[in-house]
């Protein structure tokens, strides 16, 4: 059953914006600012991070303007390279952004139980064996209801999931704008610290080596905006609104970063960011006061659902891009005929997310692990750029969006991405070499499934 076209240039930027923003921002501000020396490498970073970013996103538009398909994440891969690489890549994708679904709902979970638990403030109360269960079991559940509710709206098709993040992000962004607030109405941090000439500084070496460590955080909370080209079949004369949607949403997100990181330096101090667990919660209580806490966490609970809804509206769809190469079964593809929601797929996707939910608490310790893999997807689907330019020359007069500074942008972003996963070596040898045996081992998973399947078209 074919799609229709059922989003326009509004949705798709929304979209975009959904896909980036997530609780990123709330939290790794503080793991830039602790790995980097300065405030000013602390900005270059995150001005590093958006022009990278940039960079991607004007790759990813001619990608998604030359292969407008439904579940393109996963088509471009095997159209430029190889099934093989196509599967292992896109389900190494899938489980690390089930695992970063059930993470964030988790801390969703963590936000909202804080306002109907007011003991929470009690550092005592917590510490109680029976009382700390208690709260995780309570934040299990609200993250458990979160996937569920909202696989109920996925389930009733794309436009009312669409209309549905269209207001979670416009909250998400209202969030934003009010933590950038106390730029205004807040004074400076009286704490700020300025090295004197004689301090001892850094080596190049050393200042290298941090920059890279918080890039691996700033293009994590950068991420995302390359899955938008899983709506290809979907949008309103996609060949001109995809690039569109991707460079309003990415110039958004950008001006939004660099405003709150700002905010962030100039409120609570450059030395306080670095040990700062809440830095949303700082900067709403310099400005509103205490009591606007539970506002805040309400607020941040609505983003958290945002990010929610945005994955499961997407990852089912690369999951029926590699059914329609008969890589998983044909069930995987099939549409309600009434919705046209992908059932299965979104079914078999929002199961792993509450399976994952349950192991949550190891999340953090693999999140190298998966911005290491995240490096494998990046680098590889950018460069597919050179290969489908060549391969579909017959469109470059038919209007498509074709990119300016071709070839240095996909070259600028493959060698960022080839960095942060340098520093990731470097700074985790164990996590990277795990990940090229998982990516080594969904590949060899293909060629199995190959050979099973080939054997039981003999035999029948």
């Amino acid at each position: 059953m074919k799609p229709t076209k059922q989003l326009t240039i509004f949705d798709i930027t929304i979209i975009t914006i959904s896909f980036v923003i997530g609780m990123g921002i709330f939290r790794t501000p503080a793991n830039v600012a602790n790995a980097v020396s300065s405030p000013a490498i602390f900005f270059i970073a995150w001005i590093a991070g958006g022009l990278i970013a940039l960079c991607g996103a004007l790759t990813y538009a001619e990608i998604g303007s030359r292969m407008p398909v439904t579940g393109g994440y996963y088509k471009i891969f095997a159209y430029a390279y190889h099934p093989s690489i196509a599967f292992a890549v896109n389900c190494i994708i899938i489980v690390s952004n089930a695992a970063s679904l059930g993470a964030v709902a988790l801390i969703g979970g963590e936000y909202i139980t804080g306002v109907f638990v007011p003991q929470l403030q009690d550092p005592n109360w917590i510490l109680h064996p029976r009382n700390a269960r208690h709260i995780q079991t309570i934040q299990i559940i609200i993250a458990i209801a979160s996937v569920l509710i909202f696989y109920g709206i996925n389930l009733l098709g794309l436009k009312m999931s669409a209309r549905t993040q269209n207001v979670l992000t416009v909250i998400k962004i209202t969030l934003l704008i009010l933590l950038i607030a106390p730029l205004f109405f807040a004074e400076a941090s009286p704490h700020q610290v300025i090295s004197s000439p004689t301090e001892a500084q850094p080596m190049f070496k050393e200042y290298l080596k941090g920059f890279g460590i918080g890039l691996v955080a700033v293009s994590f909370t950068y991420g995302g905006y390359q899955q938008i080209i899983n709506f290809g079949e979907e949008v309103h004369n996609p060949k001109r609104n995809i690039p569109r949607a991707i460079f309003l949403g990415m110039a958004v997100i950008i001006i939004l970063y660099l405003l709150i990181n700002y905010a962030y330096v100039r409120v609570i101090g450059f030395e306080q960011l670095k040990s700062a667990k809440n830095i949303a919660a700082i900067m709403a209580s310099k400005v509103f006061g205490v009591n606007a806490e539970r506002i805040l966490s309400g607020l941040l609970f609505l983003s958290v659902l945002a990010y929610v809804n945005v994955l499961l509206m997407s990852n089912p769809r690369v999951m029926a891009a590699m059914s329609d190469d008969k890589i998983l079964p044909p069930a995987f593809k099939k549409r309600n005929t009434k919705t046209e929601s992908l059932t299965i797929s979104l079914s078999v996707f929002s199961a792993l997310c509450v399976l994952i939910i349950f192991w949550a608490k190891e999340f953090d310790a693999i999140l190298s692990f998966t911005i290491f893999l995240d490096c494998f997807g990046m680098a590889l689907s950018a460069g597919s750029i050179f290969i489908i330019r060549k391969k579909t020359k017959y469109l470059n007069n038919s209007g498509i969006f074709i990119m300016k500074f071709y070839p240095l942008l996909p070259v600028v972003f493959i060698a960022a991405y080839v960095f942060i996963a340098i520093s990731i070596f470097i700074t985790n040898p164990k996590v990277s070499l795990t990940g090229v045996a998982v990516l080594a081992l969904f590949v060899f998973i293909f060629y199995l499934l190959k050979i099973l399947k080939g054997r039981y078209n003999r035999h029948n």
